[in-house]
């Protein structure tokens, strides 16, 4: 098995510290961060992310997933910035104004760091216009709105509202999601993107950004 390989099957079983310790062993062999980055951890990541849309995994297998792999990166930082390295996109994700839950929030961010996204994590609790100047201010292709509760499902509606109102409605892609959401209300709403899960939603994102560059 090659260091690569060891490093992706590592960051699925949740081993921190010794993805971080490869990566660092990688690096001093002279694979490149890019291609570590790419065939070590994001691979990784792609696999956890198939099995858990499919109910092979479940969320604390994520966490312990996502965590080797933010440790991994965090080791990559320096030397991707030294090669240029551009990320995939960028996202801003929030949970709504009115609901305070974060898991399907911090799901859907490691989901999109997995597949090489820049996220911008604004917490809970987050207003419309934060959305909107959150992409605006990072040039975020994606705006990512999460909610729990019934009584915050019209936030959704806002941030689409705000979006059209600053002038950036047709340079984001905006992916609502949770448990009380469904394709009708995205629909209904003007919003782009639902999906039942964090790592189709991931997915969906990618396929988002490829419409907005044509």
């Amino acid at each position: 098995m090659g260091i690569l390989e060891e490093i992706s099957l590592l960051l699925q079983n949740g081993k921190a510290k010794q993805v971080k310790e490869l990566v660092s062993q990688a690096l001093d062999e002279g694979v490149s961060a890019e291609e570590i980055l790419q065939k070590g951890l994001l691979a990784g990541m792609d696999i956890i992310g198939e099995k858990f849309s499919k109910n092979e995994v479940y969320v604390p297998e994520v966490l312990v997933a996502a965590r080797a792999m933010n440790w991994g990166a965090e080791v990559l930082k320096p030397h991707l910035a030294d090669s240029g390295f551009k990320s995939k996109g960028r996202a801003c994700v929030g949970t709504v104004k009115g609901d305070l839950h974060d898991i399907g929030k911090n799901l859907v961010k490691m989901m999109l760091e997995g597949k090489g996204f820049e996220v911008i994590d604004l917490g809970v609790d987050v207003p419309a216009e934060a959305f909107i100047s959150a992409a605006a201010e990072h040039n975020c292709q994606i705006i990512a709105c999460s909610a729990l509760l019934t009584t915050t499902m019209g936030a959704m509606k806002e941030v689409v509202d705000a979006a059209k109102r600053s002038g950036i409605r047709d340079k984001v892609k905006i992916l609502v999601g949770g448990a009380p959401i469904n394709k009708e209300f995205c629909e209904s709403i003007g919003a782009d993107i639902y999906t039942s899960d964090a790592a189709s939603a991931a997915n969906e994102a990618v396929e988002a950004l490829t419409s907005l560059v044509s």
